[in-house]
């Protein structure tokens, strides 16, 4: 007998050798039991992340499938303060809705056939944001970053307001990215300068907004400014523009935006331009995704 079968009896099989110890990794976890007891924790949502991406010609499926199976969870839902997310597409069918062709935000206008929402715990963005660079640095190092793609719009945001359709019934704007929503319009207005743009918001929320709102698909409108994105940022993201004169609107609807388009969607850009308060620069229709699937990946082109 060999040295090694002296030590496994006959007709049996040598036992597995036992895995090596995982060596111990210090994750400080003594520290999130202070940080969370201190600092607000509400469930407002005082600060939303809201970016449109274009994958690259060829590479819709591989992307769709990364932010999927990856990228909305490690890059997103699971970094502190982020409470709620959803994501939205385009097909080509709703590129072709938008508007104006001219526009600030997306050249050409159908691109970004990608959109992704996220709220954020009112008086965490601080804690965020350093969270968040810090994590993408370490993702785009071990290589978990999909670079086949271009960021049309992508800006941090503060909460300004949201109006409602139904008053005090329904959902409220902490449940929209939850709630089981048909579509959304995103719509972007810039002013001339951020006098203007108070003026803007109080004519949104006092008078177009409540009137059109009135016998629409849409049951509410979150309002949002942007804020300007870290300087240590990735450098793939852009920095934001119309920091000081911009408002960002999601319109979130009970039924996909192609039905009643022309009715409730299509003029929006007119009545802005008639207040003389500001110029839309986006109007865009989107769907929601189905999660864990490639549906309407092959109808963005």
């Amino acid at each position: 007998m060999t040295a090694d079968s002296t030590d496994t009896p006959a007709g049996s099989a040598a036992e597995p050798a036992e895995p090596a110890a995982e060596p111990a990794v210090d994750t400080r976890a003594a520290a999130y039991a202070e940080l969370a007891a201190i600092g607000p924790y509400g469930v407002h949502p005082g600060h939303a992340l809201i970016t449109m991406v274009e994958p690259h010609p060829g590479h819709e499926y591989a992307y769709n499938r990364w932010y999927e199976d990856d990228h909305y969870i490690a890059g997103a839902m699971a970094m502190p303060w982020i409470f709620a997310g959803r994501r939205w597409v385009a097909t080509r069918a709703l590129q072709l809705l938008r508007y104006p062709e001219e526009s600030a935000v997306a050249r050409p206008v159908a691109a970004g056939c990608y959109l992704s929402t996220y709220w954020l715990t009112e008086g965490r963005y601080d804690e965020h944001m350093r969270w968040t660079v810090a994590i993408n640095r370490r993702l785009n190092r071990d290589g978990r970053i999909h670079q086949d793609r271009t960021h049309v719009f992508t800006a941090f945001q503060d909460h300004v307001a949201t109006v409602y359709r139904d008053g005090a019934a329904g959902p409220r704007d902490f449940h929209a990215l939850d709630h089981p929503y048909a579509g959304l319009v995103l719509e972007v207005i810039d002013a001339a300068g951020p006098r203007e743009r108070a003026e803007l918001l109080a004519w949104l929320r006092t008078r177009h907004l409540p009137q059109r709102l009135a016998g629409s698909p849409a049951a509410m409108v979150t309002v949002f400014r942007p804020t300007p994105l870290p300087g240590d940022r990735m450098a793939y993201v852009k920095q934001v523009e119309g920091v000081e004169t911009r408002l960002t609107l999601l319109w979130f609807l009970q039924q996909d935006p192609r039905e009643g388009w022309a009715a409730h969607f299509a003029d929006l850009g007119r009545e802005v331009a008639e207040s003389g308060l500001g110029r839309v620069e986006l109007v865009a229709p989107f769907v929601p995704t189905v999660p864990g699937t490639d549906r309407y990946v092959a109808e963005l082109r």
